[in-house]
């Protein structure tokens, strides 16, 4: 008898809770979902339900069984209409969440897109810079940008997030170039306000004081609080003050990738950029990952990897 019908009949009998309605469901006799379910308990040599005249209920054993064969036709599902031109569509509703400026840049255009693919799903949208509680919110998705802080949540790393200081060539041609990270001192920085996330500063990675050429650990890490005229807790206004030549900001490639291609921003101190952190999706378990969430999640590191994405993506 072939496993895997065994498998699909033991999941209808033990989800529709009889025999006979497992049975009606596929249009064949009692007698034959019964006999499957015997050739199934004793091929693993255990039972898995208890059958009385009135009720059927799970073992402890089949209880387990049921969940991991869940998840396996789940993926079997999955892989067959991943290959198949004709074979099952994505569908339901995706949420998904993303930080606000990253979101109206990076996330939000490709949704659109999205549904063409998979124009039977809808899809949920949001913006905000709060962390959001997922399982709580209930979002199939989040995007973050940066360190992601020890969780029960599953990660997958879509894209390097590096950090740059521009500023504009005007401000440049009046004010000089900084050198060295600790000239910053000297110069007007556009900063975000303390009750802003940024708390540490701005990374930077220098020799470390004492070590030579030869060592293998001869740089470090280090964090400033350069300060200047301005500050705001909104990145998106921060980056429109530094077009605008007022300083020179701290910014995610992600921002300001089209500007320096365009001229318009002008990199700074990048021998000293510290190792760049990452762009995540990040979700609540693996375990019966819809359809819908696993083509969003492979829709968006496609269009992340893609070379030329960032500079055309941010302009």
């Amino acid at each position: 008898m072939d496993r895997l019908t065994q498998l699909e009949t033991f999941v209808a009998v033990a989800t529709r809770g009889s025999l006979t309605a497992a049975a009606k469901a596929e249009g064949v006799a009692p007698a034959i979902v019964g006999r499957r379910i015997d050739a199934l308990e004793e091929r693993l040599g255990v039972k898995l339900l208890l059958r009385t005249t009135r009720r059927l209920t799970l073992t402890h054993e089949g209880s387990a069984f049921l969940e991991d064969c869940q998840r396996l036709l789940t993926e079997l599902a999955n892989a067959e209409a991943s290959v198949s031109a004709g074979g099952v569509k994505a569908s339901g509703h995706l949420r998904v969440t993303a930080p606000a400026g990253f979101g109206r840049r990076h996330v939000a255009p490709l949704v659109p897109r999205f549904h063409e693919l998979h124009p039977e799903v809808t899809i949920s949208l949001n913006l905000s810079d709060r962390v959001i509680d997922m399982a709580g919110e209930n979002f199939d998705c989040a995007v973050r940008v940066g360190d992601l802080p020890d969780s029960s949540l599953v990660s997958m790393r879509l894209a390097d997030n590096r950090r740059r200081c521009v500023a504009t060539p005007e401000f440049l041609r009046r004010h000089g170039v900084p050198q060295h990270p600790t000239d910053l001192v000297r110069f007007a920085c556009l900063t975000l306000s303390s009750d802003a996330s940024q708390t540490r500063g701005w990374a930077f990675r220098v020799p470390r004081s004492g070590a030579s050429a030869t060592d293998g650990d001869a740089e470090e890490v280090i964090h400033l609080k350069p300060s200047g005229p301005l500050d705001c807790s909104d990145g998106q206004v921060l980056h429109d003050w530094c077009l605008a030549g007022h300083g020179i900001a701290w910014r995610s490639t992600w921002e300001v990738e089209a500007e320096i291609d365009a001229g318009l921003l002008v990199p700074v101190l990048d021998r000293f950029a510290a190792p760049p952190n990452g762009i995540y999706a990040v979700f609540p378990q693996r375990k019966h990952l819809p359809l819908r969430v696993r083509l969003w999640l492979d829709f968006l590191k496609a269009h992340y990897a893609r070379p030329d994405y960032w500079g055309r993506a941010a302009g």
